[in-house]
């Protein structure tokens, strides 16, 4: 197999000196070139396209950015492979370098032999695995910021629980109609746990986000769910609301 032939356009000198000592021996990736903002970095690629074949992309650069190249690289019509890499994780990053033709989203500070795993899948999957790859992150963070957002701390059990059957009935709308004897079930089998410790905790943390969230956020999701009260809604009500809320916003 030839090399794998990248650029770094990263204005973290440090990070990019970090990287090519790393990458220094290796025998299929090899960091051939580097730029510190995206005006310079633009103009390198355009001289060197056929030694490039992926780029290393920071977001946040002086001059010009890495949403500059990647609007740069659709008009060039380059046709390079790009791991955006970011210390910005928001839906509304991930929406928008994945609609300008980013490959993969890696999150600052990364750990170097997960880079080197993202190179050589991406240089050797297609582009349908690529576009899957990008979804899933994007999911997974919107996930993440709703539960956030409605008051359900991360460190409780039942927050991983829940995220996980939100995804699953996203992905799976038959799930809907078998809460307690499919869904439940798969969550504890990717946790090694219970389907009752799930329920259990699934409802604790629907009671802990009902009496601390945002109640304008509440009656936006749940509608006339909630009552002047704050009637907390079912474990079932709750995911699935949240999962039609997901094929609205994603």
């Amino acid at each position: 197999m030839e090399q794998i032939k990248v650029m770094m356009i990263d204005d973290n000198i440090h990070l990019i000196d970090v990287v090519k000592e790393y990458f220094k021996n290796h025998e299929q990736i090899k960091i051939v070139a580097e730029e510190h903002d995206g005006l310079a970095g633009m103009e390198k690629l355009k001289e060197n396209a056929r030694d490039i074949d992926l780029i290393l992309l920071d977001l946040v650069m002086p001059r010009k950015d890495g949403i500059y190249v990647l609007k740069e690289l659709r008009k060039t019509q380059l046709k390079k492979k790009v791991i955006v890499e970011t210390s910005y994780n928001t839906p509304e990053i991930i929406n928008e370098v994945s609609r300008l033709g980013a490959n993969y989203f890696i999150l600052k500070p990364f750990n170097l032999k997960d880079l080197e795993e993202r190179i050589l899948t991406l240089m050797n999957r297609d582009e349908s695995f690529v576009s899957s790859t990008i979804d899933e992150h994007h999911l997974q963070t919107t996930i993440t910021k709703i539960l956030h957002d409605l008051g359900i701390p991360s460190h409780i059990k039942g927050y991983q629980y829940i995220r996980e059957a939100i995804k699953l009935v996203y992905e799976k709308p038959n799930m809907i109609g078998g809460i307690t004897k499919e869904l439940y079930p798969e969550v504890a089998a990717t946790f090694k746990t219970t389907a009752s410790r799930v329920e259990r905790a699934i409802r604790h943390a629907v009671e802990v986000g009902w009496t601390r969230g945002n109640l304008g956020l509440m009656e936006e999701i749940f509608g006339c769910s909630v009552d002047i009260d704050r009637a907390k809604p079912t474990n079932s009500e709750f995911i699935v609301t949240i999962a039609e809320q997901l094929h609205i916003k994603i």
